[in-house]
């Protein structure tokens, strides 16, 4: 793996009030009612080509996560399916939102948050190919397994030019009726596919917004300036409609939430915005996804192109 000094970003926090109103939608779900979706994106801009991995989703008890699929664009605002896979691909009951890597190797990994059949148990799958259409044949492999404890989803992975980080949403299962508790918890691996634990990197502010849980929806190296934005959520009400905070990396690795959250809202009830991926511009500009709540209840991608 080669060795280089860890990234300086041009992606800067987001401008709020351009965050909504300046926006375009990029995938709209198959029904629109309130638990259907499309969203969850993890985006890679390589060689002038736009790669989107998005979630697509039904309601409880009508498929819930169905798939998880990679999509292609010219100019990062019109897309075209690529690769789908499915959650019997993965023996999974439902898919939440993967991470889309490419690795210093030109490698394609996609990591896979699948939930256990007939429990509250999460786990994360690799697959990984040469060419992203190759995905859909990779065989998966589980690199971060959970527990009986606990359920592991939702991961946010970077590399610093030394090794790779990885950020997942963490859930206790002691209480069967609390497991959309989480908190978020930081990994580390030289080669991305075997992990381990450094701690808690983000849990929530009792008696704040996100004093339920919280979960990395993007993390923007930066050297000392590391900052993440997350989803976060006060009471289990708010379960599937989290907003999003800003958290500044501290000098022990941990990071602290800005205190004047929550930082972006959708204007529709009840004010769903998460899974924020950006992706700086050749040029400049930031290129800004996210999943948000409609006027019918249901979840669209939309993408904003924010200047410096």
């Amino acid at each position: 793996m080669p060795s280089s000094p860890a990234p300086t970003s041009t992606v800067r926090i987001p401008d709020a009030a351009s965050f909504w109103s300046d926006a375009e939608v990029v995938l709209a779900p198959d029904d629109p009612r309130p638990g259907s979706w499309a969203g969850g994106p993890s985006v890679q801009l390589v060689d002038g080509t736009w790669w989107l991995a998005a979630r697509l989703r039904r309601p409880v008890g009508e498929g819930r996560g169905f798939a998880n699929v990679v999509y292609r664009s010219d100019d990062g605002r019109r897309f075209t399916e690529v690769v789908r896979l499915g959650k019997d691909d993965f023996g999974a009951e439902s898919l939440e939102r993967p991470a889309l890597v490419h690795t210093p190797e030109g490698h394609w990994r996609l990591y896979v948050s699948c939930a256990t059949p007939g429990t509250k148990h999460w786990r994360v799958d690799l697959v990984e190919a040469g060419r992203v259409e190759d995905l859909a044949t990779a065989t998966p492999r589980t690199v971060l397994p959970g527990s009986q404890q606990q359920a592991v989803k939702d991961p946010v992975v970077r590399h610093d030019g030394r090794q790779w980080h990885l950020w997942a949403s963490v859930h206790p299962l002691d209480d069967p009726y609390a497991t959309d508790r989480m908190t978020t918890e930081h990994a580390t691996s030289a080669d991305g596919v075997a992990w381990t634990w450094q701690g808690t990197a983000l849990a929530g502010t009792p008696g704040s917004w996100d004093a339920r849980g919280v979960r990395f929806a993007t993390v923007v190296l930066d050297g000392e300036r590391t900052w993440a934005l997350y989803d976060g959520r006060g009471t289990a009400a708010e379960n599937w409609e989290e907003r999003t905070g800003l958290a500044v990396r501290n000098g022990d690795g941990r990071f602290t939430a800005a205190a004047d959250g929550p930082l972006l809202a959708s204007p529709h009830p009840p004010g769903g915005l998460r899974y924020a991926d950006a992706v700086a511009v050749p040029g400049g500009g930031t290129r800004w996804y996210y999943e948000a709540t409609r006027a019918d209840g249901a979840h669209e991608l939309r993408t904003v192109l924010l200047p410096h």
